[in-house]
C-alpha cells in the first residue's frame, strides 16, 4: 500500500447507497463480536471516518480490546497491536535506525505505528516517555526519527484502551495526550438479553477468530472523503463554538476544551450525520457527541471533585443549559414550501 499524507485522502465520493451499504456492513460485522452495543459500535466507526482517534475506557472484561480488534479486522488494511507495559520504549512505537554492517549505513526499521489501525492495549501502563511517542503521529500523521520525517499511511487511527479504576502500575494520560483522542467511550455492561446471546455465540469459540474483512483501505478513504463533504451551516458552527466556549467559562471547570476539540466535534458530527443518511449536520448531532468528545478533555475544580461531580455530568448540564440555534422551528425533513416569513433554517441541507 502506498503511503499518503493527511490531506491526500483520494478516490471519488461514494453515492448515498454505496456509503450506507459499506458503513452498515462494517457495523454488522463488528456486531458479530460485540453484542448489544450498536450505538457504541457506530460511534467508533464515526471516529474512524472523522479521521480521529478513539479512547475506550472501562472496567476489565467488558470488551474494550475486542471492539478495537473487531473494527480493525473488519477492514482489510494494515493493523498492528501494541501491548503497553512499563518497559516499553518509544523506539518500539515509532521505530529505530539500525546500523547495517553490509551497507555501512543506518537504515530505518519501522515501529508499530506504521499501520492503518494501531490498537494500543492498556495505554496507561506505559511510562509518560513512551506515551509521548504517540503525540506527533496522532496529531500530524508523521513520525520523526533522527531528524528524518516519515509520513504515515491513510487512513490512520489509534484505538487505545485503559482501565480507569486500577491505579497500581499505571501512569495517567497527560492532558496533551487525552486531547488528541477525538472521543472517549465506555463499553458498559451488556443487558441480560445481550449477555445471554453472548453465552450462546461465544461459549464454544471466539467469533473474533472467524471475523473476515468486509471493507478495505481504499473504500475507507472514499468514505472519509464523502464525510468531508457533509454540509455544516453557519448556525451549527456557531453552536459548536458556543458549546466549547461554555466549558471554558463553567465555574466547575478549571480547564475547558481546546480549539482542537471544536474541530474534532464538528468532524465527528459530519461522520455521524453521514452514517444517519444525511448530507448536513444538525444541532442534535453536536448535543449527542458533546459528552464523548469533550468530557475527557476538561478538568473539574477541586470543589467539583469533592462534590463528586463527573466531567460527563458537567458537560451534560452545559448542553441542557445552552440554547439551540433560534431558527429551529422547521424540521429539516419537512419538504413543504416555506410559509411567508418562515424560511428554512440555516442548518438545512444544501441545495443542488
Amino acid at each position: 500500500m502506498t503511503q499518503q499524507t493527511w490531506d491526500e485522502v483520494g478516490g471519488e465520493l461514494l453515492p448515498h447507497d454505496e456509503f450506507r451499504a459499506a458503513s452498515e456492513a462494517i457495523v454488522a460485522n463488528i456486531e458479530r463480536v460485540i453484542e448489544g452495543k450498536t450505538a457504541t459500535v457506530r460511534l467508533a466507526l464515526a471516529v474512524l471516518l472523522a479521521e480521529g482517534h478513539l479512547l475506550i475506557e472501562d472496567v476489565p472484561g467488558v470488551g474494550k480490546t475486542k471492539l478495537a480488534k473487531a473494527l480493525a479486522r473488519s477492514i482489510d488494511c494494515t493493523v498492528r497491536r501494541i501491548q503497553f507495559t512499563p518497559d516499553l520504549l518509544p523506539s518500539d512505537v515509532t521505530g529505530v535506525s539500525v546500523y547495517n554492517q553490509e551497507t555501512h549505513d543506518f537504515e530505518f526499521r519501522t515501529g508499530a505505528v506504521f499501520a492503518n489501525l494501531v490498537v494500543g492495549d492498556e495505554i496507561n501502563r506505559a511510562s509518560p516517555k513512551t506515551q509521548s511517542a504517540l503525540l506527533e503521529c496522532m496529531e500530524e500523521r508523521q513520525v520523526t526519527v533522527d531528524g528524518v520525517t516519515y509520513q504515515l499511511q491513510t487512513p490512520f487511527m489509534v484505538i487505545a484502551t485503559q482501565n480507569p479504576i486500577e491505579m497500581e502500575g499505571t501512569y495517567p494520560l497527560p492532558e496533551a495526550q487525552r486531547d488528541r483522542f477525538t472521543a472517549r467511550i465506555a463499553m458498559g455492561y451488556p443487558d441480560p438479553g445481550a449477555e445471554l446471546a453472548m453465552l450462546d455465540g461465544h461459549g464454544a469459540a471466539d467469533p473474533l477468530r472467524e471475523l473476515r474483512p468486509v471493507s478495505d483501505a481504499d473504500t475507507v478513504r472514499r468514505l472519509i472523503a464523502t464525510v468531508r463533504e457533509v454540509h455544516v451551516a453557519d448556525a451549527v458552527k456557531q453552536y459548536a463554538v458556543d458549546l466549547v466556549t461554555a466549558t471554558r467559562e463553567a465555574p466547575d471547570l478549571r480547564l475547558g476544551a481546546s480549539p482542537r476539540a471544536t474541530l474534532q466535534l464538528l468532524r465527528t458530527a459530519r461522520a455521524v450525520a453521514a452514517l444517519e443518511g444525511r448530507d448536513y449536520v444538525l444541532p442534535d448531532d453536536l448535543q449527542a457527541l458533546a459528552v464523548p468528545v469533550l468530557a475527557h478533555r476538561i478538568i473539574p475544580t477541586a470543589d467539583a471533585q469533592l462534590a463528586r461531580r463527573t466531567t460527563d455530568a458537567i458537560v451534560s448540564e452545559l448542553v441542557h443549559r445552552l440554547p439551540l440555534p433560534h431558527d429551529r422551528q422547521r424540521s429539516p425533513y419537512d419538504t413543504r414550501p416555506a410559509a411567508e416569513g418562515h424560511g428554512r433554517g440555516p442548518y438545512e441541507p444544501r441545495k443542488g
